[in-house]
Order: C-alpha cells, then structure tokens, then sequence
C-alpha cells in the first residue's frame, strides 16, 4: 500500500520536553486541513502544558478527534494494521527519542512511533534539547537509520517573524511537509513578496577587480 492510499489520520505525540506550543498548534492546524488527528500525551507531557499554557487538559484534548491514555498499549495506535499517515512528535524529549532509538519503549507513544517505523512510514520528532551529548547525537542517528526524520524545530529568521506564534508557525511548517501537508500561508524563501535580490558575488568580484586596475 503506498503511503498515498493511507486514510487521511495523523498520530500527534507530545512529551514533556519543553515547547508543548508546537503540539498544540499542529493540532490546530490539521483540524483546518481536515486532517484527522490521534493524540497521545506523556504525564510529564501534560506538566509541560501546566507550565507553558492556559490550555485545561480538557482543551489540549477537545483538539484531537481521537485521544488515548498513554498507558493504554491496547489502543489502535499500538497494531501497525491501524492506518494512518504516520507520526509527529512535537515536541520530542531526549528520553522519547532513546526508547524510539532502541525499540525499548514503555508507553503508548514510543510505542506508537515505533509501530510507525515497522510498518515504514513518516516519522517526525521535533527533538527540542540543547546542548546535546554523544548520547543524544547517536541515538538521533540511530533513529534515523531506522527511517525517523529528526526534525529539531529551529526558527527561520529570514521570514521576519512578528512574534512567537510566526516563529512556530514556520518550524511546524516544514515538519507538516514531511507528510505532504501545505501549511497555511507559511512563507517559503523564493515565494516571499519581500524577497531579496541576489547578488552574484564572483560578478562583483570581478567588478571589484577591474576597478582596482584603473
């Protein structure tokens, strides 16, 4: 079955690392592309909502169309039979990426993801930690390997971001084009109505050259 074929779900992860604003906003977004969206919160996860938010756990849930427990490995996000487009982890803790990293997994998220790996599809975990040790380098790696796309959310200054919500607009953006979704008015370089000319730098150089021989 080709990735296309798939019905028209997506798995959100949120875990604790901090940023949980990445999660709540990818929820958002793919209700308005029509995408269907199963959720599935880490306990230190939903403390990270406490800490950065004014969303309930009622509110963070009201935005998924599906919401599981995270100890519920019996959920149909646990059998790789259950269809989906694949996962997004946002935002992705370094002990969610070792259990990916390994297959060791203890919750229905890790779980999940690896389930999303097996059956070969789209894995994104929006890794957020800094700075990072051997140990982390290498279990991204590992976990790229293994078919997972790291995709740490680093901020695109040339947008010329207004504020937060423009920062993570642009980083949820281009996770949301692993899957072949089009975010929303998201500004891509060479699209941008502000767009700077390029200067062929070895031209002036030879400019440069002329000149000094004068």
């Amino acid at each position: 079955m080709k990735q296309s074929d798939s019905p028209r779900r997506l798995i959100v992860g949120i875990t604790g690392a901090t940023g949980v604003i990445y999660g709540i906003r990818a929820l958002q977004v793919l209700r308005e592309l029509g995408i269907e969206t199963h959720l599935v919160v880490s306990r230190a996860g939903e403390m990270t909502r406490e800490y950065e938010t004014q969303l309930s756990r009622r509110d963070l849930h009201a935005l998924a169309d599906v919401v599981y427990p995270i100890n519920d490995v019996g959920a149909a996000i646990a059998s790789g039979s259950f269809r989906t487009m694949g996962m997004l982890i946002a935002p992705c803790s370094v002990r969610s990426l070792a259990e990916v990293a390994t297959g060791v997994t203890t919750s229905l998220l890790t779980r999940a993801a690896d389930v999303v790996l097996k059956e070969r599809r789209t894995l994104v975990m929006m890794v957020r930690e800094a700075p990072l040790h051997a140990g982390h380098l290498r279990n991204m790696l590992t976990a790229t390997e293994m078919g997972a796309i790291i995709h740490p959310p680093v901020p695109a200054f040339y947008t010329n971001p207004k504020s937060i919500e423009d920062i993570v607009d642009q980083s949820l953006g281009r996770a949301l084009d692993c899957f072949g979704l089009d975010m929303p008015n998201m500004p891509r370089w060479g699209e941008m109505p502000n767009a700077v000319e390029i200067i062929d730098i070895d031209d002036d150089d030879d400019q440069a050259d002329q000149d000094s021989k004068r």
